[in-house]
């Protein structure tokens, strides 16, 4: 193993019922006034809310509503929350959705507590975050992993830039995670969910480092582990085995401990991130989009480790080192294919990307060439308008 430090310190509370357990869990981490976070409807037709709201009541703590997060969520709804939260007061923020209530929360509740800030230059890396409000989330999606991750995503609205914020301030104080709360979740969300549990991992997989026996083993169950269960629970939506599995997965997937002693690479989230702001595409279907042209061009340069994604994960066992590695990517892009996820422009857009798109996606990508992505294989602007032209093909 190589040199790392790791600090998982949010609460996890796993199991049927747990968000009965809201109001002691928020009066536990030093709350009393409280803004809940959530998104469309589909928490109040469940009736979650409502039992969330039952919990804070009985506990004696106040609370406001501040829904209507979209997905791909954009910073000026988060401004409209940090208003929201110091005219109330807030002590803790309270997302009861997926990674984009999550996400919400996490930046009010550093707009909330930097007043002479402007919220967006946490992001850009122009501000260092030294205080926040706690945050809670009651989980009810297996996707993005925010519950306990380092990781707040957020889109600004007229550049259409996404950016992904990471500090250990982002850390939620607790996650509520009941898997039977998934059970409503369309079938698209489930795939692009497993697709984006699996791309958290794959993107501390494929980095520079591959003498870390330990963390690659456990990166590598947590795919197996996603693959098998992602397609039983679309199936399937009542199997809540197989939900529980894809709950528990994506928080180990985000939580760092997949990629310890490695470089963090996240190479096709970068690419992904610039499809999703552009074309407000699903994050995890935006991840199926990138993964194979970005994944045929790296392995040029390290066909060995992706022949042993492919052993490991798949069973592969025939053919030279390039032959399994291209089987490995190619049994990916069909997992993807079978969750009903997008593998190309055509598939999203009904078409392909246009030159100008290519070459926005690419400028974006690179942040006007200050900045270059990948870690096993270092990718410049032209290597990105390259693999923005492959996702034209079709799969």
């Amino acid at each position: 193993m190589r040199s790392f430090t790791h600090r998982a310190p949010t609460e996890i509370v796993f199991g049927l019922d747990t968000e009965y357990e809201a109001g002691r869990l928020v009066k536990k981490h030093g709350g009393s006034k409280v803004v809940i976070v959530y998104g469309g409807g589909s928490v109040v037709r469940s009736g979650l809310l409502d039992r969330v709201k039952e919990s804070l009541d009985k506990e004696g703590i106040e609370y406001v509503l501040f829904g209507g997060v979209q997905p791909n969520p954009l910073i000026s709804k988060s401004k409209e929350g940090i208003a929201l939260a110091r005219e109330f007061g807030a002590d803790l923020l309270l997302a009861v959705g997926g990674g984009s209530a999550i996400d919400t929360a996490k930046t009010m509740a550093i707009g909330v507590m930097n007043p002479d800030t402007e919220i967006w230059d946490f992001f850009t890396g122009a501000a260092t975050v030294t205080k926040k409000l706690p945050v809670g989330a009651v989980l009810t999606i297996p996707a993005a992993g925010s519950e306990t991750s380092t990781s707040c995503v957020q889109t600004e609205d007229v550049t259409k830039t996404k950016i992904g914020f990471n500090t250990e301030m982002n850390y939620p104080a607790f996650a509520i995670m009941n898997p039977a709360l998934c059970k409503t979740v369309p079938s698209f969300q489930l795939g692009a969910g497993a697709t984006d549990i699996m791309m958290h991992t794959l993107d501390r997989y494929f980095n520079a480092h591959f003498d870390n026996e330990t963390t690659d083993e456990i990166a590598e169950a947590i795919l197996r582990v996603t693959i098998r269960n992602g397609k039983k629970a679309q199936d399937n939506p009542d199997d809540i085995h197989a939900l529980s599995e894809l709950m528990w997965a994506g928080s180990i997937s985000h939580n760092g401990m997949t990629g310890l002693g490695g470089t963090r690479d996240f190479a096709v989230h970068m690419f992904g991130h610039e499809i999703s702001g552009l074309f407000n595409l699903t994050h995890g279907a935006s991840m199926a989009v990138a993964w194979t042209p970005v994944a045929k061009y790296v392995c040029e340069v390290a066909p060995e480790r992706y022949a042993r994604y492919a052993r490991n994960v798949w069973g592969v066992t025939e053919g030279t080192v390039e032959e399994m590695a291209q089987k490995g990517i190619e049994l990916t892009t069909e997992y993807f294919r079978s969750l009903g996820m997008p593998l190309c422009a055509h598939d999203f857009l009904g078409r392909e990307f246009t030159e100008d798109e290519i070459e926005n996606l690419a400028l974006h990508c690179c942040n006007y060439h200050k900045k270059k992505v990948g870690k096993l294989r270092v990718l410049d602007y032209e290597d990105m308008v390259y693999i923005f032209r492959q996702m034209n093909n079709k799969v």
